[in-house]
């Protein structure tokens, strides 16, 4: 067994269904769990649902139903989502679960423990959709004059008495934090959270009275906790926290919480500072990733422009999908997407340089080889040279994705596919079958090696096509992690098996522009 290696996604809130935002993070987190189990860690993967707070039991009071059954109905909807777009989460967490209950009365007790919660009463600018108080000086007018959240979401003044955490006792120590680690990536992030810290910490309003739809404050029954301390104890929760199980054990402090860059304050400020309070050891890293925008405006329900992305893999499909979010947009920074720019970019590499790479190699040898493959054929220097330009674009790949820099990775993946291609047209096979037939298997059986590397390296983003191509190769379903790349004999053995190349099936077809996106 490889490492440890724990990656979790924020739980989303299903007051709606999934939108592209989701997707994306979703399916970043999968492609970062496929690397690391490729690299031979141990991984574990985290996604789940936000079920509790205002904005769900006003929804549920909308729709005339009960939170529990919206929560249930709108959970499934999340799982799906997953399930369609091949994210293979280990554990899908709901903030409703009795467990959720246990371990996150049980880190307020070690708060309360440590003297850090007080009883007193509040009075700020609350927003409803945020979840969040403001104080006056981080509020925007809006258009009419009115009052607006940073994130320009209604607030309303609201009173009560609540319990609060003594956020402003650990400023140092999270400024120690930022300082000497790696916790917050990427660097703007950081620079933005230094200063909203280093501004000074208020203590932090941590349970209502106003609404009833979340956890007891134990001992108050009559306060539910505040979002935030509910929401990020899943992290723990889906260990087995409290209990000390081989799961905690194994795999707490997680390696990176992949977050929207919107949630990044409640991540690297409360997040730490409650588990400090609760001598729990701290996450190693959040990552807080760009927003994926539509022709360059943001989703939302308000402006309507909200794509359901089972949608879009229905469409233009999974792996074009998970490809194309990974490559179109430098992780971290914000991003665009259209109809246009999926096409134009499932076409140019996966359909035309990939995958009429392996399509035309594996054809070339069914027809000029009867599908036979010959092992320890001489190598040219070209060959060399083809092997060290893959070899090279392979590492980079894996640098880059160490680094969750995914475009960058898929870069210099498609510089090792064009040097294939570029190959194929300075050697020639075709005339070669007619004018030095030894030399053409040589080629062919380079190209057969170098299609095999190359899609085991990006089979992490496109694990369904690539599958599809390795059967068609004769690679063994459990040779096609990153180990593979260190069998030299693997192809000596595989021809002296006597596998056969069957007539090859694409594996990445042709998009053509749906007709409502191209009107």
């Amino acid at each position: 067994m490889g490492e440890p290696y724990y990656i979790t996604t924020a739980i989303s809130y299903p007051n709606g269904k999934p939108h592209i935002g989701h997707a994306y993070e979703a399916i970043a987190a999968d492609v970062i769990a496929r690397f690391k189990k490729a690299e031979g860690f141990d991984v574990r993967f985290q996604t789940g649902t936000d079920e509790h707070g205002l904005k769900m039991a006003q929804k549920a009071r909308d729709l005339d139903t009960t939170p529990a059954n919206l929560a249930t109905e709108m959970s499934g909807h999340f799982r799906e989502m997953c399930d369609v777009l091949n994210v293979g989460y280990d554990v899908f967490i709901r903030t409703t679960e009795p467990r959720h209950h246990a371990a996150t009365q049980e880190l307020w007790r070690r708060m309360e423990a440590n003297g850090d919660l007080y009883l007193d009463r509040y009075e700020g600018w609350y927003s409803v959709r945020d979840e969040a108080y403001y104080d006056e000086g981080e509020l925007v007018a809006g258009e009419g004059g009115e009052k607006l959240s940073p994130q320009g979401t209604p607030v309303e003044w609201t009173v009560e008495e609540s319990w609060f955490f003594r956020l402003s006792k650990y400023q140092d120590k999270l400024l120690e934090l930022y300082n000497s680690a790696d916790f917050i990536r990427p660097e703007t992030r950081k620079n933005e959270i230094l200063r909203f810290v280093e501004g000074g910490l208020r203590d932090l309003s941590v349970s209502r009275t106003s609404f009833d739809w979340g956890i007891k404050v134990p001992g108050s029954e009559n306060h539910v906790m505040y979002v935030w301390v509910d929401a990020l104890t899943n992290y723990i929760t889906g260990l087995g926290f409290p209990e000390e199980t081989s799961e905690f054990a194994r795999f707490w402090p997680a390696d990176v919480h992949l977050i929207g860059k919107d949630i990044v304050r409640f991540h690297t400020v409360y997040w730490p500072a409650f588990l400090m309070s609760a001598g729990l050891e701290l996450p190693k890293q959040v990552f807080g990733h760009g927003f994926l925008l539509n022709r360059g405006q943001k989703e939302s329900k308000s402006l309507g422009n909200v794509t359901d992305p089972i949608g879009l893999a229905e469409t233009y499909g999974v792996d074009t999908l998970r490809y194309f979010f990974l490559r179109e947009v430098a992780f971290g920074q914000d991003g665009s997407w259209s109809a246009e720019a999926i096409v134009t970019r499932a076409n140019a590499e996966l359909a035309n340089s990939f995958g009429n790479l392996a399509q035309r190699s594996l054809s070339m040898i069914f027809k000029n080889m009867d599908g036979e493959l010959k092992g320890d054929l001489p190598k040219a220097e070209a060959d060399l040279a083809l092997l060290s330009a893959v070899a090279e674009g392979i590492a980079g790949l894996r640098k880059a994705f160490d680094e969750l820099s995914f475009s960058e990775g898929l870069e210099a993946w498609m510089r090792a596919v064009f040097a294939c291609n570029q190959y194929v047209d300075e050697q020639a096979p075709w005339t070669l079958r007619k004018t030095d037939p030894a030399r053409m298997e040589a080629v062919l059986m380079m190209l057969f090696q170098v299609v095999r590397d190359l899609a085991i390296a990006v089979r992490p983003v496109v694990p369904t096509s690539i599958d599809k191509l390795l059967d068609q190769m004769g690679q063994p379903a459990e040779a096609r992690s990153f180990a593979a790349f260190a069998d030299d004999g693997w192809f000596a053995a595989l021809a002296a098996s006597g596998f056969k190349v069957d007539k090859p099936v694409g594996v990445f077809p042709r998009l053509e522009l749906p007709e409502e996106a191209a009107a």
